[in-house]
C-alpha cells in the first residue's frame, strides 16, 4: 500500500489507528523507552509525528532532506523548511501485513529535534518533550564536584588512574585510583550518552578506517568512522577485518545517524568495496591511499591512551572506554589550530559549559 496514510492503513487492515501508531513507536524506539518518556512528561502527545523506521532504498534522500533542509546541503546546521517531507516508511502490523506510510512533520518540531531545547533531552521523536535526566550521585561518600573533576581529568587528558589520584591528593582529596576507576565505569557511559545527544548533525563526508589492537595476546581490529571535520562518528572493536565486519560498522552508522553520506572515503581494503556493494551505495564510495588521511590521523589519540594504559585488557572494556573517550574528545576538540586565540577561548568555554551541564547532579 504505497503512499497510504496511517488512517488509510488502519481502515484497510481493520485495525485501530492508535494500534498503528503503537507499532510505529515500537519499531522506531522500543516501547519501554516511550513509556518512560510519557511518565516523565505526562502531557506529551500519545501519538507523535513519526519518522521513517528505515530507508526503503539506500539512495533515498527523504530523511536527509527532512533533517538538512530542502536539497540536503552538507552542513552541521539543521534548517528544515516549515513543512518537511519525511518520505516513505515501512512497518509490520500485528497481523503480519507489510505496509508503507507517507507523512510529514512540522519544521519547528524538526528544529527542536535536531538542535535540542534548553532543559530537554533531544528525543528520537520530533517535538517530544522528554526531560533531561540528571545524574544521581547519591550514595557516594565524596561530593559530586570531586567525582566530576576526577572523571573529567581521566577522560579529557592522557592520564593514568594513579595520575588522577596524585592530582586530587595535591588538592587535599585522598581518594584511591580504584575509586576513580569505579567512577569512570559507572558514570562515564551516562555522561557520554548525554554529550552524544547534544552533538549536531555530522558532515556528509565520512571516512572509515581500521587499525589493529593487541589485547591479551590476540590481534583485534578497531574500526573507526570520522567525518570531514574530524568528528568521531563511532568506534567498533571486532576480531575480523572482512566484509562482515565492514558491513557491521556501516549499518551501525546508517542506523545511528539515519542518513546516507554523500561521500564514503576508505583505503584500498577490499572489504569496504564488498560492503558498499551490498548496501547499494558503491557510487558514493571513494578509495585512495592519501584521501583517507583524516581517518588515519584520528587513531593518534587512541594510540596515546593505549600506551598510557599499558594496552587494553579485554575487547569489552576497550569498546566501552573508547566509546566514552570518543564523545569527550568530540566535545573538547575545538580545532584550535584553525582559530585565533580569542575564538579558541570562546569555544573552550562553550565546551566546558556543555560538560558541566551533562554532569550536573540531580
Amino acid at each position: 500500500m504505497p503512499g497510504a496514510s496511517v488512517a488509510g492503513v488502519a481502515r484497510a487492515h481493520d485495525v485501530n489507528a492508535n494500534l498503528v501508531f503503537k507499532w510505529i513507536r515500537r519499531s522506531r524506539e522500543g516501547w519501554r523507552d516511550r513509556r518512560r518518556a510519557l511518565r516523565q512528561s505526562p502531557g506529551a502527545d500519545a501519538a507523535p509525528s513519526f519518522v521513517p523506521v528505515r530507508l526503503i532504498a539506500p539512495e533515498s534522500t527523504a530523511l536527509k532532506d527532512a533533517v538538512a533542509g530542502e536539497g540536503g546541503a552538507p552542513s552541521r546546521r539543521c534548517d528544515p523548511p516549515s513543512s518537511a517531507r519525511l518520505g516513505t516508511m515501512e512497518i509490520r502490523l500485528p497481523n503480519g501485513a507489510q505496509v508503507r506510510i507517507e507523512g510529514s512533520v512540522d519544521g519547528e518540531a524538526l528544529r527542536r529535534h535536531c538542535h535540542g531545547v534548553p532543559g530537554l533531552r533531544r528525543s528520537r521523536w520530533p517535538g517530544s518533550a522528554t526531560r533531561m535526566n540528571k545524574i544521581s550521585y547519591s550514595g557516594y561518600r565524596f561530593p559530586p564536584e570531586i567525582t566530576q573533576q576526577a572523571i573529567w581529568l581521566y577522560l579529557r587528558f592522557t592520564l593514568s588512574l594513579r595520575d588522577v589520584e596524585d592530582l586530587l591528593a595535591e588538592r587535599g582529596v585522598a581518594v584511591s585510583y580504584e575509586t576513580v576507576r569505579r567512577w569512570v565505569n559507572h558514570f562515564g557511559p551516562m555522561i557520554a550518552a548525554d554529550l552524544r545527544k547534544r552533538r549536531l548533525k555530522p558532515h556528509t563526508t565520512w571516512h572509515l578506517d581500521e587499525v589493529y589492537l593487541k589485547i591479551d595476546g590476540r590481534m583485534v581490529y578497531l574500526w573507526r568512522a570520522v567525518d570531514a571535520e574530524g568528528e568521531v562518528l563511532d568506534v567498533l572493536v571486532q576480531s575480523k577485518r572482512n566484509k562482515h565486519a565492514a558491513l557491521k560498522l556501516m549499518r551501525k552508522l546508517l542506523k545511528k545517524y539515519a542518513f546516507v553520506p554523500e561521500r564514503l572515503v576508505t583505503d584500498d581494503l577490499r572489504s569496504y568495496s564488498a560492503a558498499v556493494r551490498d548496501l547499494g551505495i558503491e557510487r558514493r564510495h571513494e578509495r585512495g591511499r592519501w584521501k583517507n588521511n583524516r581517518a588515519e590521523n584520528s587513531h593518534q589519540p587512541t594510540r596515546r591512551r593505549e600506551r598510557k594504559m599499558q594496552r587494553f585488557k579485554s575487547p569489552g572494556s576497550s569498546q566501552k572506554f573508547l566509546s566514552i573517550h570518543a564523545v569527550v574528545y568530540n566535545t573538547f576538540n575545538v580545532q584550535r589550530h584553525l582559530t585565533s586565540a580569542q575564538t579558541h577561548r570562546v569555544l573552550r568555554a562553550a565546551a566546558m559549559t556543555t560538560w558541566r551541564t551533562a554532569v550536573a547532579a540531580a
